[in-house]
This record gives C-alpha cells, sequence and structure tokens, in this order.
C-alpha cells in the first residue's frame, strides 16, 4: 500500500464519516443515531491450532455483529494478513446498511482472521477454520448471525463451520452459513451473485447515464469472483475490457481482452501477467487509464486523495468494499465521474445469501434461473430507489444509497423501541 494511503481515515473512520454525512442530510435525531452507528456486540477470539509441523500458533480473530434492528446478523468471513478489528467492524457497518439498501431481512455483521492463507496448507486452514467456528459458536446461527465466504475464504471453508456447528448441536444446521457447496444446502447462482449484481447496476447506470454498453471500456482492478464475473458478463454483452489486474500485475489490450481465455489463462497459470496478445501495464496506470467503466474489485482504499484526480472514468463501479475513501469521493464527485456505491454495487451476494437462506430454511431450492431473476429484480429496484433519491435530494450517490440503508434501520429500530 502506497504510504501516502496511511494519512487518510482507516476503513472504520470512513464508515462513521459516511454515515454522518447521510444522518446529517436526513436531519436524523441523535437518539436514534446513538442507537444505529455503532456495533451491537464484538467478539475478539485467539485461535491456538497446530501446525502441521506439530507447533502451536496463536491466530487472533473477530466477529461484530453491527445491527439487528431488522434482522439476523449477515456478512462474510475473510482471511488476510491486514485483518484488524476496526476493518471488520467497517465491513459489519457497511453490511447493514447494504442488506438495507436491497431490503432483504438481515442485519449487518461481518468476521475474520489475521493469517495468510496462501502460506498455510489445506489442513492448517481447516484447523484455522473449525477453531474459529467453535470460538464465535455461541454468537452465530440461523436465526442469529449468518456467516458467508469473502476475501480468501470459500464454499469449501464454509462446508467447515457448518459441519463444525452442526456436530456441536448434534444434527445438520445448512442454514447457519451461506456460500457452501449445492451438495450441502448451498444456492446455484451464488458463487458469481457478487458480480452479476455488479453488472446489473452497472447495465442501469448506463441506462440512466444513456452510455451504449456494446463497446464501452472496461477496466477491472481485481481479477477474483467478483471482478472476474462482472467482466465476463461485460464482454458477454458486447463491453470491451481493456485492462484486468491480479496481484502480480495488470495486462492491457485497446482493442478489447478476450475474457474466457483470459480466465483460461489465469486458471492454468495463476495470474492473468504473461496472457498472449496483452501488454503489461503498471496496476496504478489501470485505475486512471481513459475509460468508460473503472470497476475496483479489490480491497480498501484502492482510490484515495492522491490519485483520485487523476480518475478518468466516467462509471465507477464498487465491487470491493470501501475502495473509495471519503477524501476521493469528494473530487471524483466534483468531477462529475458517477459512482455506484458499494453497498449497492457488490449486494448481489448477499442477496442470493439471503436467497440460499431461504431455500435452507424451508428445505426447497430453486433452479439457477430464477435465482437470476430474483436478483435482478432485487437489484434494479434497489438502483432505482437509490436513484430517486440522488436525483431529487442533489447528493452523491453513496450519500442516497446510505440514505436509503439508513432510513429502513431507522423506520425498525422506531417501531421495536428500546429494552428494557
Amino acid at each position: 500500500m502506497p504510504t501516502e494511503v496511511l494519512t487518510e481515515k482507516n476503513a472504520y473512520e470512513a464508515a462513521l464519516e459516511n454515515f454522518d454525512m447521510a444522518a446529517d442530510e436526513m436531519d436524523l435525531e441523535p437518539d436514534i443515531r446513538s442507537m444505529i452507528k455503532y456495533p451491537e456486540r464484538i467478539l475478539t477470539v485467539n485461535l491456538p491450532v497446530r501446525m502441521d509441523n506439530g507447533h502451536i500458533e496463536r491466530f487472533e480473530g473477530y466477529r461484530v455483529q453491527h445491527n439487528t434492528a431488522r434482522g439476523p446478523a449477515k456478512g462474510g468471513i475473510r482471511y488476510h494478513p491486514n485483518v484488524t478489528l476496526d476493518e471488520v467492524k467497517a465491513l459489519a457497518t457497511w453490511m447493514t446498511w447494504k442488506c438495507s439498501v436491497v431490503n432483504i431481512p438481515f442485519g449487518g455483521g461481518k468476521g475474520g482472521v489475521t493469517c495468510n492463507p496462501k502460506a498455510l496448507s489445506i489442513h492448517e486452514i481447516e484447523r484455522i477454520t473449525r477453531r474459529y467456528a467453535a470460538s464465535i459458536l455461541p454468537f452465530i446461527g440461523p436465526a442469529k448471525d449468518i456467516p458467508a465466504p469473502d476475501v480468501y475464504t470459500n464454499p469449501q471453508i464454509m462446508a467447515w463451520i457448518m459441519d463444525t456447528y452442526s456436530m456441536m448441536k448434534g444434527y445438520p444446521v445448512l442454514g447457519v452459513v451461506t456460500g457452501k457447496p449445492v451438495s450441502l444446502g448451498g444456492s446455484l447462482g451464488r458463487n458469481e451473485a457478487t458480480g452479476r449484481g455488479v453488472y446489473y447496476t452497472i447495465e442501469s447506470t448506463c441506462e440512466h447515464l444513456k452510455i451504449p454498453l456494446k463497446g464501452a471500456r472496461v477496466a477491472v482492478q481485481g481479477f477474483g469472483n467478483a471482478g472476474t464475473v462482472a467482466a465476463h458478463l461485460l464482454d458477454s454483452n458486447q463491453g470491451r475490457v481493456i485492462a484486468v489486474n491480479d496481484s502480480r500485475g495488470a495486462v492491457y489490450n485497446s482493442n478489447g481482452l478476450d475474457i474466457p481465455k483470459l480466465m483460461l489463462h489465469k486458471d492454468q497459470t495463476g495470474s492473468v501477467v504473461g496472457y498472449p496478445g496483452s501488454e503489461s501495464i503498471r496496476p496504478d496506470d489501470l485505475l486512471t487509464m481513459p475509460c468508460d467503466i473503472l470497476i475496483p474489485a479489490a480491497l480498501e482504499n484502492a482510490i484515495h486523495e492522491d490519485n483520485a484526480s487523476r480518475i478518468k472514468a466516467k462509471i465507477i463501479a464498487e465491487a470491493a468494499n470501501g475502495p473509495v475513501t471519503p477524501a476521493a469521493d469528494r473530487t471524483l464527485e466534483s468531477n462529475g465521474i458517477f459512482l455506484i456505491p458499494d453497498i449497492l454495487c457488490n449486494a448481489g451476494g448477499v442477496t442470493v445469501s439471503y436467497f440460499e437462506w431461504v431455500q435452507d430454511e424451508q428445505h426447497l431450492f430453486w433452479d439457477a434461473q430464477d435465482v437470476y431473476n430474483r436478483l435482478q429484480r432485487v437489484m434494479k429496484t434497489a438502483f432505482n430507489e437509490v436513484l430517486k433519491v440522488h436525483l431529487d435530494r442533489r447528493v452523491p450517490m453513496r450519500t442516497a444509497a446510505n440514505i436509503v440503508g439508513i432510513n429502513r434501520v431507522t423506520e425498525a429500530t422506531r417501531l421495536r423501541g428500546l429494552y428494557p
């Protein structure tokens, strides 16, 4: 991470600043602010784990439940060396507004373990996962808090959490996590849900701005799950994906990259680097190249105060959580760049997680096209609701999305009252 980014607010401070901006616009009273601004519960767990060499190593894990006024907490678990409690608090806060924006009956939660999964064996990852699941077990459950995959976690890790929880309970509990393998109660369409949601919001934005999707130049920062799916859908609908990067480097072709072949290249080599028919560029240059649509799909703070003025995209679609800092937001807004905020843009994942939870609770499963149709309806409705606030109040799209989300949580909080 560039050293200049360190002078900006961390992710949690940014989440609180964005909340306050929306709350000020809403004239939200202090009593309600104090009830919904901060996390309800924060759990830190120490995880002693026996490594493959026989030694015991200690890891630290977190689970944060930000708000449960509208339903059980919902949010992913990430494994990453840079996981901190503040990061998890920020992600849990964003999850509250995200679930509310797409109007699903969940609150916000998030979890994480500070570790480097790339340096661990599959057996060590399983032991960390089961230890972490056992440690947070009193906090989670289908009616309490429902984890899901996030950065460097996957359906197999969710299966281990589901199994650990079920063994403790004495019977299988499918609905304790989402993002599971389909054979264990996972939903068809879940793996590509975040990227599909990104695509649907980009499609709606292009319709609003009257920018043809056909031939639109697209740059994708982060060729993981969400970035890959969004790029593939845009490519399939005649968008021109000209640049892509991953953790090892970036590739560029002004005429457009062949995304299916690039996906195959990454599967075979582990990276987009070296893809035939492309030229290598600096990852930082990808963010600032002229394009119609920029999709930051990596980690937080990719666009910050020092590079925001050089962004040349017409549309920024936040597939990642918190990729634009508050200082950068102001610069992008003043430059007329249309931003699709993360709590709207990448909400496809939690929406299909909700669909999965519903299917698990009903023991009745849907086909893939049914999932896609329902997801498209939810995402398009949410986009139009946020756009209306943006146009009516003349506020930035991020503030508009927060207003929609905060308003629903506020209504639930007022109706429920204060106990005791």
